[in-house]
């Protein structure tokens, strides 16, 4: 095994956490990765047809999650997993002995550097299949759940749509990384090269493009309403139409925002 990359897939619903991981991957000549999954019912047709030898798996993910994701692969051959975790709450005796590797977010170099040791060590001994199939046999114990709830997870066409969405979103505002729950999100609006967040009462300045913050954010619930300024459709309070044929929303909170005439389909939305 030595002189072989170690095929490594990652899993995780969170883009920056996701980007973070690779980036420090790359710092590890004998890891090669073949594959980037943003959810779970993805995760598990890709380590289906992959069949990569070690898998960073998060356990916090919208519909189906890590521990789903284990579940789904019973039957077939499993590859090694780390579990990452915001939570260290889930780091029990039963997991460490069972599962490969666990670590806790932010993920710190020093212990991805023993999760990979101990990766390359277990394909040494081809010890995996073994570990795994305990880890499979202690996970299916974990839930009633049926499993024909996970198996229709997988097989729904709608699912993967849905669920592209997270319910928690991350943004680097300037220094420091902001976790904000998609609700608490009011409005959004341009500010040149930044886009500011509003939310809370606070607004988080970031620098991303209005498209790519509206390919993050659910549709269903987030509506571009002029060509610089997204709103949360739960936030409004109130719309009222103006003699131009454009729009002004009252948010909740009292803030107003136009509904430009290029928007205009969008106030079915409201009605």
């Amino acid at each position: 095994m030595s002189d072989e990359k170690i095929r490594v897939m990652l899993v995780d619903d969170e883009p920056l956490a996701l980007r973070g991981l690779k980036l420090r991957l790359e710092n590890f000549p004998e890891i090669e990765i073949i594959g980037e999954c943003s959810n779970g019912r993805e995760a598990v047709k890709d380590i289906r047809a992959k069949s990569p030898d070690l898998v960073f798996l998060d356990i916090q993910m919208p519909g189906l999650d890590g521990f789903g994701v284990v579940r789904a692969l019973i039957g077939g051959p499993a590859p090694l997993f780390v579990f990452v975790t915001a939570y260290d709450k889930y780091a029990i005796d039963a997991f460490e002995a069972n599962a490969l590797d666990y670590i806790v977010k932010p993920v710190e170099d020093e212990r991805l550097s023993d999760a990979i040791h101990r990766a390359r060590e277990a394909l040494k001994s081809k010890v995996a299949a073994n570990r795994e199939s305990k880890l499979i046999e202690m996970l299916a114990s974990l839930s009633d759940d049926d499993r024909d709830r996970i198996k229709e997870l997988i097989n729904d066409p709608a699912w993967s749509e849905k669920q592209r969405y997270s319910e928690r979103l991350s943004f680097k505002d300037g220094s420091k990384v902001v976790m904000l729950m998609a609700d608490e999100i009011e409005w959004i609006d341009a500010a040149g090269d930044y886009m500011c967040i509003h939310a809370g009462g606070k607004t988080h300045i970031i620098r991303e493009t209005m498209k790519a913050l509206e390919q993050r954010l659910d549709p269903a619930r987030f509506q571009r309403v002029h060509r610089s300024a997204i709103v949360n459709i739960g936030k409004v309070k109130e719309l009222h139409p103006h003699s131009n044929g454009e729009y002004f929303l009252i948010l909740e909170n009292g803030f107003e925002l136009k509904l430009s005439r290029s928007y205009k389909e969008v106030v079915a939305r409201f009605l």
